[in-house]
């Protein structure tokens, strides 16, 4: 027999507690899309304490329609070893190219990161940063329904270390940092330069190099790297994503260090 009551209270008071122990972390990565998730699972591997917060229903970003809804990705020679690391099929396709399945590297990914011990959190917006002597250590959270229906309801905060704007192509935390705190960047112009038109062979080279901190505190990974430092975007072409949340995990594993 099925008791609706305890269905209920198993849902609230075991999330209550998921999020309560996420409320101070190292990490927190701002948007569950590829780079966010290899990112997540990189950190917590080596023993971070991550929480990703992604605002809509799913995780994944752009990468579950492929190119234009033809559900299938394709990576470069150098970014097949991630795939092998989450168990994700990757089949040759001539020199240097690899086709996967967009479906089974979302849900790989996301799995891989669940099980390393990344906490993330669906329908959740990050609204703002909590920046402390010119430093962001954290974020200011809210459901993102209430953001939808413009209500006015007071959010909450998370503490940690490090924040990883993971939002694509948006850039929503560096505009957030920008906008609220007129703060200066570490970009040519001090502001976000913005992305351009695609090339994908300049994009790709460009998205690790972009990769890295953008303010004390704040890290830029994926295609929000590109928009931040005024490079290119790709298509469907996920190599530099997932190499991008290899690095940003890399430096702040060194940071932490």
């Amino acid at each position: 027999m099925i008791d609706e009551r305890v269905v209920t209270k198993a849902i609230l008071e075991t999330y209550t507690a998921r999020l309560i122990a996420s409320l101070e972390v190292d990490c927190v990565i701002c948007g569950a899309g590829p780079s966010g998730l290899v990112a997540g699972y990189f950190l917590a591997k080596n023993g971070a304490r991550v929480a990703i917060f992604e605002k809509t229903l799913s995780v994944g970003g752009g990468m579950w329609g492929g190119g234009m809804m033809f559900n299938q990705i394709v990576v470069q020679e150098e970014a097949r070893s991630i795939l092998d690391e989450f168990g994700i099929t990757a089949v040759p396709y001539g020199e240097g190219y690899f086709v996967a399945q967009a479906i089974e590297c979302v849900s790989g990914l996301c799995f891989g990161a669940a099980k390393a011990g990344v906490s993330i959190f669906n329908l959740i917006s990050v609204e703002d940063l909590v920046v402390r002597d010119g430093s962001v250590r954290g974020v200011v959270i809210n459901w993102t329904a209430v953001e939808m229906a413009s209500l006015h309801v007071d959010p909450l905060t998370v503490s940690s270390r490090f924040v990883v704007d993971c939002t694509g192509h948006a850039t929503e935390i560096v505009g957030i940092l920008q906008k609220k705190m007129d703060a200066r960047l570490f970009t040519p112009s001090g502001r976000i330069e913005g992305e351009r038109s695609l090339w994908a062979d300049a994009a790709e080279k460009a998205t690790l190099e972009n990769t890295r901190e953008v303010y004390p505190g704040l890290f830029v990974a994926g295609m929000s790297a590109n928009a931040t430092f005024g490079s290119f975007r790709m298509g469907p072409v996920f190599g530099g994503m997932l190499l991008s949340g290899k690095k940003v995990a890399e430096l702040i594993l060194e940071r932490m260090r």
